[in-house]
């Protein structure tokens, strides 16, 4: 009877243990070339109890499906928004065209579709996808709207790396949200509670073999300083643009507000045990995002500054047929950009501007606040560059670039460590600090739609820490020339499943071609469309429509009216 007693007591201990925890969310896939993604308001139980949560989502109740790509491939991305609010969506890290990058410019109405398309350059690395509308961004980024982008290629799939998704391949989306009493989500900074892959207290059981982790920080703004409660080493593989050159052995890393890392954890013959992944957040500093504690006259709380939390709680199961067991010595060759093959050194200031009173302090890049109809740099298509990033201020600041992957060249003129020796997109700017990396900006040449650089906080985003810059190619020969509207005609007219474009001008190239209705609601955006099979209207509502088309050359316009029966 004693035993009995003794054998309850500790089921009781595990199922309560068990019962503190939610299972982790693992996002749905997508793969192929062509991507339909459908952004929508919707809602979700977040918090176990009580009312669910307002959220936004791609596909689902949020985040959204992670979509796999092949290097070389030409994909086809088909984003309907459903929201009630205009937004975009932008591929942080992808090497794409200007018109199809989806920042600020990029914007879609609601019930629109918008049709970019690319072919794939970027290396095997963990990208993602996420909303861009300026002064909105921090807003549809807390309400769940991203996604992860995985990128295969010959050189990582010819290593003997995991890469069973969800089982030994585990994506993990780091944010954080603060729950009021109604269980909804207010458009702050920091959150009370760390949430990974949108999942409060979450555990996941993993296999004892090696185990590949895919980390976002997706956050709003925190810093996240990860290691394992046991203080086992783990094997850093990637930086936010590929593989590195060899797996390095760490028992903490800092992770900022849009970068990507992945690592290796080697669980051989650790079944049965269990461990935590951790903020080890308590050795932040004041300066860095995430450490800073907050004046109590501020709206912004930080209830998790300075603090360990505990992010995610790892089960140790049985191994997996054909596991991988071993820690590769080398992953491939890192070439970086000589320093010498420069160009040009453009130099940009981080800066603190003036105190906005509760919402607390304006930071400035280059000195003042971002204005989208005011063009910061013009770069010379194939232009090889230094950006050197001088932060002044007191608080640190995750830098990225749009268009490019890029080196760190120094951080306070010494070289970066093995970490951060490969390509990035994003990079860490501390109080105080002088970085400089460099890049080359090759293929997408175009006047008209430009890349952004910015603080990626998104709450300094919004405030305006933001710039922007066009690629522009050779135009000698075109000079101030006036050049014709584009004439074209719509065929047939009225039309039913679809419709086809005549250019007057022979050779003439299409730019853009917007659908409006009889409303002026957009309908369909194509940038840079191939007509050659025509435009697919079946499912267009009976009635008036306009086709503004936009020309490669003179960037000029032209609309036609056309009729659906």
């Amino acid at each position: 009877m004693k035993n009995i007693y003794i054998l309850i007591i500790l089921l009781s201990s595990i199922f309560s243990l068990n019962a503190q925890y939610n299972n982790l969310w693992i996002p749905d896939t997508l793969s192929g070339t062509t991507f339909d993604l459908a952004i929508k308001d919707t809602f979700a139980q977040i918090v176990s109890t009580g009312n669910q949560t307002i959220t936004g989502g791609i596909n689902g109740k949020f985040w959204g499906p992670t979509l796999f790509m092949n290097k070389g491939d030409v994909v086809q991305m088909n984003v309907t928004n459903n929201l009630n609010d205009t937004t975009t969506l932008h591929w942080h890290g992808m090497h794409l065209p200007a018109v199809m990058d989806g920042g600020p410019h990029q914007i879609i109405p609601p019930g629109t579709v918008w049709r970019p398309y690319w072919k794939v350059s970027n290396d095997a690395a963990t990208y993602w996808y996420h909303p861009h509308l300026h002064e909105m961004t921090e807003e549809q980024m807390i309400k769940g709207i991203g996604g992860l982008i995985i990128i295969r290629d010959s050189v990582e799939s010819a290593l003997p790396l995991p890469r069973k998704y969800g089982i030994d391949d585990i994506p993990l989306v780091l944010t954080d949200r603060d729950f009021n009493s109604a269980n909804q989500m207010p458009i702050l900074p920091y959150g009370d509670s760390a949430m990974v892959n949108m999942t409060l207290r979450p555990q996941y059981t993993i296999p004892s073999q090696v185990v590949r982790f895919r980390f976002l920080n997706g956050a709003v703004e925190r810093s996240f300083n990860l290691g394992f409660s046991d203080n086992r080493t783990f094997y850093v593989i990637t930086s936010d643009g590929g593989l590195l050159s060899a797996p390095v052995p760490l028992t903490r890393y800092t992770i900022h507000a849009g970068e990507r890392i992945e690592i290796l954890v080697d669980c051989n013959g650790q079944s049965g045990t269990s461990v935590d992944l951790k903020a080890y957040n308590s050795t932040l500093s004041q300066t860095t995002p995430g450490g800073d504690i907050l004046p109590p006259n501020t709206i912004f709380v930080n209830a998790l500054a300075r603090k360990d939390f505990n992010l995610l709680h790892l089960n140790i199961g049985e191994q997996t047929t054909s596991p991988i067991t071993d820690i590769p010595n080398a992953l491939r060759t890192v070439t970086p950009i000589p320093a010498g093959n420069a160009n040009i050194t453009r130099n940009l200031t981080i800066a603190d501007g003036p105190n906005q009173g509760a919402s607390g302090v304006l930071f400035l890049l280059n000195n003042k606040v971002f204005d989208i109809n005011q063009l910061d740099y013009t770069v010379p298509l194939g232009n090889t560059e230094i950006w050197q990033i001088t932060n002044s201020g007191n608080f640190g600041h995750p830098f990225h670039i749009h268009d490019v992957q890029f080196n760190i060249l120094s951080i306070n003129g010494s070289a970066p460590d093995a970490t951060h020796a490969g390509w990035k997109d994003v990079v860490y700017v501390p109080s105080n600090t002088v970085v400089k990396f460099i890049a080359k900006f090759e293929d997408y040449a175009d006047s008209l739609h430009p890349f952004m650089f910015h603080c990626h906080i998104s709450l300094h985003e919004d405030d305006g820490m933001m710039g922007q810059f066009v690629v522009v190619g050779n135009t000698s020969g075109i000079g101030n020339i006036e050049k014709p509207v584009p004439q074209f005609s719509v065929y047939p007219n009225p039309a039913t499943e679809g419709v086809y474009i005549k250019m007057n001008e022979e050779n003439a190239e299409i730019y853009y071609i917007k659908i409006m209705d009889e409303l002026g609601r957009t309908i369909l955006m194509l940038p840079r469309p191939d007509i050659s099979k025509g435009i697919d209207v079946s499912n267009f509502a009976s009635g008036v429509y306009h086709l503004i088309l936009t020309d490669e050359i003179n960037k000029k316009t032209n609309s036609k009216t056309f009729i659906i029966k």
